[in-house]
């Protein structure tokens, strides 16, 4: 149960690392993209974003038997690759940031503003002053029409300064909200929580954005490397064995499988103490010739077991 147990946390780690590693590379493929010119730039950029991924999340694992020296020069190779590979990352989480609030800033609608027609206030004025400097001319006389024509014109101009009014007081909340839609944007253009993680912290929010893309790249990076090392540890696990009577089967039973052919071949090279300790316990009717008693009469393995039995019945048929 055990055995399987650890066969199953391998096999997920090495999921998870491998799911790590393609992310990964997958971000450094558009970050190299992004930051290439010509066609040939970009492929050279993702050429490298891709080694530089790969050797980051494998020289852990792959300097763990190395000599000492050889561990030191990977560590430092390790180190510049993560500072590369971060720093690549991060220019792929900063790019993506400015794509998704353009993208929610040209979600807000633009004001369209009404435009004015007629003449502007000035104008108007003039021609109010006229008339009305006319029609205090004509007061003397008795010419009713004219007075008249030109009471008309007054009024006609009191309607057309008043619809200008109007339209000048439109004008101003169209700037307005014009205004307000521009600030929305722009706090739009930045990431929400990153915007207020930045007042919290008082720092400006492009600073902000390339630190949050860096503890991405980090966590990330770093995910990959460990589980990567859980990945190629394949070394044996010991097997606890059940308490009670049937704990020197049950151990022997685990621990068979996981014993190296040169600890078997060690055994069976030992000299023949055991030999001459299963004949006198044979001899003295404490044990039988099987191999089963035998096994557990001297907790061996199957196998040594086997040699004592055959040692065994030689000897019976040599006498």
């Amino acid at each position: 149960m055990e055995r399987k147990i650890l066969g199953g946390a391998h096999r997920c780690a090495l999921l998870l690392a491998t799911a790590a590693t393609i992310t990964a590379v997958c971000v450094s493929t558009l970050a190299g993209w992004q930051r290439g010119g010509w066609l040939p730039e970009r492929l050279l950029w993702v050429a490298i974003g891709v080694v530089l991924v790969v050797s980051a999340h494998l020289l852990p694992a792959m300097c763990r038997s190395a000599t000492p020296s050889s561990r030191c020069i990977g560590a430092v190779l390790w180190v510049v690759c993560m500072i590369a590979t971060c720093y690549g990352h991060a220019t792929f989480f900063v790019f993506a940031q400015q794509h998704a609030g353009q993208t929610r800033a040209a979600a807000i609608a633009e004001p369209v503003p009404v435009p004015s027609t007629g003449r502007n206030l000035t104008q108007i004025a003039d021609d109010r002053a006229t008339i009305v400097a006319e029609l205090t001319a004509h007061c003397s006389t008795n010419c009713t029409a004219k007075r008249a024509a030109l009471k008309a014109r007054l009024d006609a101009i009191e309607v057309e300064m008043s619809e200008v009014r109007r339209q000048e007081a439109q004008a101003d909340r169209m700037t307005a909200q014009q205004d307000r839609a521009t600030e929305r944007r722009d706090e739009m253009r930045a990431d929400p929580v990153t915007s207020r993680v930045a007042a919290l912290v008082g720092i400006p929010i492009a600073r902000a954005d390339l630190l949050t893309g860096l503890a991405f790249a980090a966590v990330l990076e770093g995910v990959a490397c460990y589980c990567w090392l859980l990945a190629f540890d394949t070394a044996p696990k010991p097997v606890i064995g059940l308490q009670g009577a049937a704990a020197p089967l049950t151990t022997a039973a685990s621990r068979e499988p996981t014993e190296p052919v040169t600890a078997a071949v060690t055994e069976r090279d030992k000299p023949p103490a055991d030999l001459a300790q299963v004949q006198e316990a044979i001899a003295a009717g404490r044990l039988r010739g099987t191999v089963a008693e035998i096994r557990k009469h001297l907790g061996c393995s199957q196998s040594r077991a086997m040699a004592l039995r055959r040692q065994l019945a030689t000897g019976v048929e040599t006498a």
